[in-house]
């Protein structure tokens, strides 16, 4: 146990504060996804929206938050992490208040515009801040933890509806969204920026060396690698309850919804795991070959998942597609965190990582099209391209040990 979890208990208190702050800020983006799916019915209801209007609202919800994430990259270069991460993390708070108050599809709309730009900007602040206050030797395991709280954030959204909503109504469940956002927000407060960022404050390249040279082939790299990999992801886990809940004679697998649920909180253990382990094995192994690891495993799973009709066997596949299929997330952190110094970081993580999230609103749609054409367990399948592309373009990667290998 000490193996496991010595490296956390031997850490600063402000790299414990730093870990703590940002995984509550991407678990407030992970928690806002399915606060909104499940209070999607009622909302339609009571604001009279369309299926169209409904799912352009998370379209535009996403889009937003590329843009934030892009924007909060160059504030966080400039004005520093922690101010960055703490000024998203307002912005989103505030914005998840209103959505309770509104009573038009209009001002929801714009409600969550602006929640998106403050959720887009809590990713690439927070992973530069985890990247930048801990040693490179557990920087791995340190992102992984951040990225995992991903599934928590799942899990503790869908449990804030089942308690909120048959008492109260959707609204109060964005009220009591804001609870963990104001928890994110008093730890921040406590927070220093990174001695590292310190240093490099009167060193400011210019932007458009993200472009350019070595620096522009990793942004070219990141940023394709990126796309690929969230393209697979929103395209197979955004149907992925469809999949399982709809009628076997209609090409799903007639769980139904109660057992649907079930067994997607059993796949986000599965996550869960994917993420922690991916730290262990990269700061063990290299972080480059792991990644690409566990994309080609994603990418042999999901066709057997997609297939398999024993519902017990699906029962053990799911967690492990929930496994490598989500868990490489933590090796993107951590490959971009060391990829661009210092003065660019936020700015090139921002970028890297939202171009992807614009690329990736397609996805969706794209599998739901083709689903109806040739059947959802075809469809799904398209998401291992995703990963087998992403893999494809990471082996191209040269990260800074390798670099200093090659000139040894």
């Amino acid at each position: 146990m000490n193996g496991i979890y010595g490296w956390l208990a031997e850490a600063s208190g402000e790299q414990k504060r730093t870990l703590l702050a940002a995984s509550l800020g991407w678990m407030l983006d992970s928690m806002d996804v399915m606060l909104y799916a499940l209070v999607l019915g009622q909302v339609q209801h009571e604001l009279h929206l369309s299926a169209a209007m409904s799912g352009a609202m998370m379209s535009m919800t996403l889009l937003s938050a590329a843009a934030g994430g892009i924007g909060f990259g160059w504030f966080a270069d400039r004005a520093g992490r922690v101010r960055a991460l703490t000024a998203s993390i307002l912005i989103y708070s505030v914005a998840t208040f209103f959505c309770g108050v509104t009573h038009t599809a209009l001002q929801l709309l714009i409600c969550r515009i602006v929640l998106g730009l403050g959720m887009g900007g809590e990713w690439a602040s927070g992973a530069a801040l985890v990247a930048e206050t801990w040693p490179a030797h557990h920087r791995g395991k340190a992102l992984a933890l951040v990225q995992s709280s991903w599934a928590i954030g799942y899990a503790l959204g869908a449990a804030l509806v089942a308690l909120v909503m048959p008492r109260f109504g959707w609204r109060a469940v964005f009220f009591a969204g804001t609870a963990p956002a104001i928890i994110a927000l008093w730890v921040q407060s406590r927070l220093h920026e990174p001695a590292e960022w310190r240093q490099e404050r009167t060193h400011r390249p210019h932007l458009s060396q993200l472009f350019r040279g070595r620096m522009g082939r990793g942004t070219l790299i990141c940023a394709t690698m990126n796309a690929a990999t969230l393209f697979a992801w929103w395209g197979l886990f955004t149907w992925v309850p469809r999949f399982l809940s709809m009628p076997a004679a209609e090409g799903g697998r007639g769980l139904g919804i109660v057992m649907t649920s079930e067994w997607t909180i059993v796949m986000q253990i599965g996550t869960f795991l994917g993420y922690i382990s991916f730290g262990f094995f990269a700061d063990q192994f290299n972080h480059k070959y792991t990644y690409i690891a566990y994309l080609l495993v994603a990418a042999l799973m999901v066709p057997v998942f997609a297939f398999v009709r024993n519902t017990q066997a699906l029962l053990v596949i799911g967690p492990l597609v929930g496994f490598f299929g989500t868990g490489y997330f933590s090796g993107f952190a951590v490959i971009a965190s060391e990829l661009f110094p210092t003065a660019l970081r936020t700015s090139a993580m921002g970028f890297v990582y939202n171009i992807g999230r614009i690329v990736s609103a397609a996805s969706p749609w794209l599998i739901g099209r083709v689903s109806e054409r040739a059947g959802l367990s075809w469809a799904l399948t398209l998401t291992s391209a995703g990963f087998l592309i992403a893999a494809l373009i990471a082996t191209t990667l040269r990260l800074p040990v390798e670099e200093v290998q090659a000139a040894e």
